[in-house]
């Protein structure tokens, strides 16, 4: 349904929801995509998948999505393993984000 909204006006929103294990963006409050992870190694957070709803795709809202994750994961004092083709795309193309996998890790992702 078109509410007639541009994406300027348009709220885009991203949140942590632990208890699913995922970070989500939420566009004018609905669910447009999400990052999954998984906290089961001491000190790393992994995250294994990462989907941005069709309709929603386009507007760089994955790239979003992604950055906020891994500025959250960073705050949190945690380390990256970005299984996640989306996510490891996003960390080689910006090396401010590749101190967050742990060196001896980065090989196993081609960084």
């Amino acid at each position: 349904m078109n509410s007639g909204a541009t994406e300027d006006t348009q709220n885009i929103r991203v949140v942590d929801n632990p208890d699913d294990g995922q970070f989500e963006i939420l566009v004018d409050g609905e669910l447009a995509g999400l990052t999954v992870y998984l906290d089961a190694e001491p000190g790393v957070r992994t995250f294994p998948h990462t989907e941005v709803a069709e309709e929603f795709g386009g507007r760089g809202l994955s790239s979003q999505l992604i950055k906020e994750a891994l500025d959250a994961t960073r705050a949190a004092g945690l380390g990256v393993l970005p299984v996640c083709a989306a996510v490891r795309g996003f960390i080689a193309k910006r090396p401010e984000y590749l101190d967050l996998v742990p060196a001896a890790r980065r090989a196993e992702f081609d960084l």
